[in-house]
C-alpha cells in the first residue's frame, strides 16, 4: 500500500525531470526571454517625418525612404513586405501561410514594379528566359513574385527568430507603407 502512494510522487518526479532536460539550453539556443535582436533590420525612416509635431531626421546609418521608395518600385516592394512581415509575424500560423498573407498585402507594390518592369522593356512583352537561379524557363514577372514570396517568407522567419518589434499601425496599415 506504501508503494502505492509514492508511486503518483514517482511518475510527476520523473516528468519534471524529462521536462527539465527537453528544456535544457543547446548551443545556440536564444534564452527564453526573448530573441537574439541582433537579427531584426531596422525600419528607415522618412526625412522630415514628425512626432510631436516636430521634424526630424532619420537615425544615423538609415536612409530616408521617401524619395528611395518613390523611384525604385522594387525598393517599396522589398519595404512593404518588411513592414507587413513584421507586423504579422506574431500570428500563430505556418511561416508560409503568414508569407503568403504578407505578400497579398502587398499586391499593389507588387504591381508597381512589374508596370515598371512591362513599361521599361519597350512594350515587347515579358521575355522567356532561363533563371539564373535554378535554370528553368522563366519570366521577370515570374521572378517578381518568387522573390516577393521568398523576401516575405525571410522577414516573418526573422521577426519571429529575433522577437522583433512590429511597426507602428495606423488604421490597420504598418506605418511607412506606401498609400495604394
Amino acid at each position: 500500500m506504501a508503494r502505492l502512494k509514492s508511486l503518483p510522487f514517482a511518475l510527476a518526479l520523473a516528468a519534471i525531470s524529462l521536462a527539465a532536460c527537453n528544456n535544457a539550453q543547446r548551443p545556440g539556443a536564444v534564452a527564453s526571454s526573448g530573441g537574439d535582436t541582433r537579427l531584426c533590420t531596422p525600419f528607415p525612416t522618412a526625412a522630415g517625418a514628425t512626432t510631436s509635431g516636430q521634424p526630424t531626421a532619420p537615425a544615423p546609418g538609415v536612409p530616408a525612404t521617401a524619395p528611395a521608395l518613390a523611384a525604385d518600385p522594387a525598393a517599396a516592394l522589398d519595404d512593404c513586405l518588411h513592414r507587413w512581415g513584421y507586423a504579422l509575424a506574431a500570428s500563430r500560423d505556418d511561416a508560409n501561410q503568414v508569407a503568403t498573407a504578407t505578400v497579398a498585402a502587398c499586391g499593389p507594390s507588387l504591381s508597381r514594379w512589374n508596370q515598371q518592369s512591362l513599361a521599361s522593356d519597350g512594350g515587347g512583352g515579358s521575355p522567356e528566359a532561363p533563371s539564373l537561379l535554378t535554370g528553368q524557363p522563366t519570366t521577370p514577372l515570374g521572378e517578381h513574385f518568387i522573390y516577393a514570396q521568398g523576401r516575405a517568407l525571410f522577414y516573418v522567419v526573422q521577426a519571429r527568430a529575433g522577437k522583433c518589434a512590429a511597426p507602428p499601425v495606423s488604421n490597420g496599415v504598418p506605418v511607412g507603407v506606401a498609400a495604394d
